[in-house]
């Protein structure tokens, strides 16, 4: 057998070719090392598509349980690394395909039938993303549930609160860690979202114009879960689209690209608060590291990281966007590209996640540190504004009043709180006794007993919410 007549036996298209593929043009074109990850969705479908084949008549019984059988040996030799993957088969799929035939001969050729690796890879994709999205879910549980954790035991612990990275007013450490629970929150919403419009089959679309065969995709459907929640198939509904849409991934990665900016926050707020000039947390050890030369130093590593691949993911989002922007209907050999940046968009996601959860029940405060910062930035001037609002002063009178205030308690070197009676009163005379309490960090804590406020009560109460819904 010639050279030819050999690489034209190894290829799918075969016959209309006069000379064999180049070896630096098999290597460019191959995709076989990164998308066999899709080994066990492209078994699945294809045993979802044999059975309907079946079901329909288009090929044999005896057929169909020669390509179980086969695939059933395939899926355990993959599992135990004793499967062969060759570049020379290009992708997993023919190299599933060129197993399958080699194990139950021309039953495994018929397998193809009313199919193209168009919607058959794009089945297989979605199919591995529907796995995927339900285990970033579990995670996402994971970390809110530490992040709870988190803010009960500090419910009751006074941080000062920012706005510009200037002392604003004091908040609790718990009704902060909350925040991020509210953030991760809309996250699984959105992945959830994701997860809808990804579940749905393009198998049977073939090519780009559908098929000749009397295929029942509603039946494919059912048989792989694509299904909406009252057990109705969900099946692409134009074959054009089917195989050239790669919505659902970019829609996925524009969500893990906002859950990777959610921790990319709370990453610089910890790398901050644990500072030497903050010191208001405490990482465990296991999530820092030292310095190679300053025997002194204990790096935040993993929030630091995790901060630098949030710019890896959303370069993976402008990189699909900007892979799809100008291809035309249908399908393009550019769509091999969106599985490396998709592939690693998920594994950093799930890393990232895994990670942040076993962290956060690492974190210890220091609650003297965060109310010493509290007192240096008079986090309670608006309280007495508020206070002098409630004595009868219009709100922008009050405002003024307290900035003379907070000017004189600057050159005196104390806090509002620290001023003297007669000191506040010659700034309004209607300031009375009782202002030290609404002058207090405990007090405007307090203070800020109405939903979604930041009083301990409140906190309490949207803790035992979110443990609620978490389950």
């Amino acid at each position: 057998m010639s050279q030819n007549q050999f690489d034209k036996k190894s290829q799918a298209w075969s016959a209309l070719f006069s000379e064999p593929m180049s070896d630096l043009v098999k290597r460019y074109t191959s995709s076989v090392f990164f998308d066999k990850r899709l080994w066990q969705a492209d078994i699945t479908g294809s045993l979802a598509h044999a059975e309907m084949l079946a079901a329909q008549g288009i090929i044999s019984a005896d057929d169909h349980a020669s390509i179980q059988k086969g695939m059933g040996q395939i899926w355990s030799e993959i599992e135990s690394g004793a499967f062969e993957w060759k570049l020379d088969l290009e992708d997993v799929h023919l190299n599933i395909e060129a197993r399958l035939t080699q194990l139950v001969g021309d039953a495994g050729k018929r397998l193809h039938t009313g199919r193209s690796r168009n919607d058959q890879v794009a089945t297989d994709v979605r199919l591995w993303l529907r796995g995927e999205i339900d285990l970033i879910g579990g995670l996402l549980t994971d970390l809110q549930k530490a992040l709870l954790v988190l803010a009960d035991k500090n419910a009751d612990v006074i941080l000062p609160g920012f706005t510009h990275l200037q002392v604003a007013q004091p908040v609790s450490f718990g009704h902060h860690m909350l925040a991020y629970v509210e953030m991760f929150s809309r996250d699984a919403e959105r992945f959830t979202e994701v997860r809808r419009r990804t579940n749905r089959l393009p198998l049977g679309s073939a090519a780009l114009a559908g098929t000749s065969y009397p295929l029942d995709r509603e039946r494919v459907a059912k048989t792989l879960g694509m299904v909406d929640d009252a057990g109705n198939p969900q099946v692409c509904q134009n074959s054009l689209d089917a195989v050239s849409d790669r919505d659902f991934a970019i829609e996925f990665t524009s969500a893990a690209s906002l859950a990777m900016i959610h921790v990319s926050r709370m990453s610089e707020e910890l790398i901050i608060w644990m500072s030497q000039n903050f010191g208001f947390i405490h990482i465990a050890d296991r999530f820092t590291t030292g310095s190679s030369i300053m025997p002194q130093k204990k790096n935040p590593d993993v929030p630091e990281l995790a901060r630098g691949k949030t710019g890896r993911v959303v370069g993976h989002l402008m990189g699909l966007i900007t892979l799809m922007k100008g291809q035309p209907l249908a399908y393009n050999k550019d769509n091999q590209e969106d599985k490396e940046p998709l592939f690693d968009t998920v594994d950093t996601l799930k890393d990232t996640l895994r990670i942040f959860a076993d962290m956060v029940n690492g974190i210890t405060t220091k609650p003297e540190a965060m109310e010493r910062a509290a007192l240096k930035g008079y986090a309670t001037a608006t309280d007495l504004a508020d206070y002098l609002v409630k004595k009868g002063l219009p709100f922008r009178d009050a405002h003024e009043t307290v900035a003379h205030a907070v000017k004189s308690a600057t050159e005196r070197g104390v806090d509002l709180s620290e001023l003297p009676l007669e000191v506040l009163q010659s700034f309004n005379p209607n300031v009375e006794a009782d202002v030290f309490e609404c002058l207090s960090l405990r007090g405007s804590l307090n203070a800020r007993n109405t939903l979604g406020g930041t009083a301990p009560t409140q906190v309490r109460a949207q803790i035992a919410r979110h443990q609620k819904r978490l389950g």
